[in-house]
């Protein structure tokens, strides 16, 4: 069996980073996805629901941000819930991010509407391009003196 999904979008909101009782943080947000369409006809979007974990969620709320132009790899999760005002039964279908990656340059995020150069500059060390929660917990530089092997 097989569950992969694979997205490109732009966040609806900007991701907001909670912690479990547990201490774990996740966060939770929803992005749409263009449909296909001939030319001509209107666009149409899906919103498409993502939970991301540990530092997948770390990683997204702290470099993106409404408008964001976002790459999601990973698996549809369905969880059953009971609908408080009504007492029904619900069904949530939703996107666990594995691995998340820009899809633009900050430059070209241009969401907010300001011009890319009034854009406020981070305090922080470059973005790396991408993180995946498989694996390792933390990133960790190869230091080597030795010649490349190709």
């Amino acid at each position: 069996m097989f569950n992969l999904v694979v997205l490109t979008g732009r966040l609806t909101a900007d991701p907001e980073l909670r912690y479990t009782n547990g201490n774990i943080p996740v966060t939770s947000f929803c992005i749409a996805v263009d449909r296909r369409y001939r030319s001509g006809e209107e666009r149409q979007a899906d919103f498409i629901n993502i939970v991301a974990w540990r530092q997948t969620a770390e990683f997204v709320s702290k470099y993106f941000s409404k408008g964001s132009l976002i790459g999601i790899e990973g698996s549809i999760q369905t969880r059953k819930y009971v609908e408080k005002d009504t007492g029904k039964n619900r069904t949530a279908f939703e996107v666990v991010a594995n691995n998340v990656q820009f899809v633009e340059s900050r430059r070209d995020n241009n969401a907010g509407g300001q011009p890319a150069a009034a854009q406020p500059q981070p305090q922080q060390q470059a973005a790396p391009a991408s993180f995946s929660n498989s694996g390792s917990d933390a990133f960790s530089e190869i230091v080597s003196d030795d010649d490349l092997p190709f």
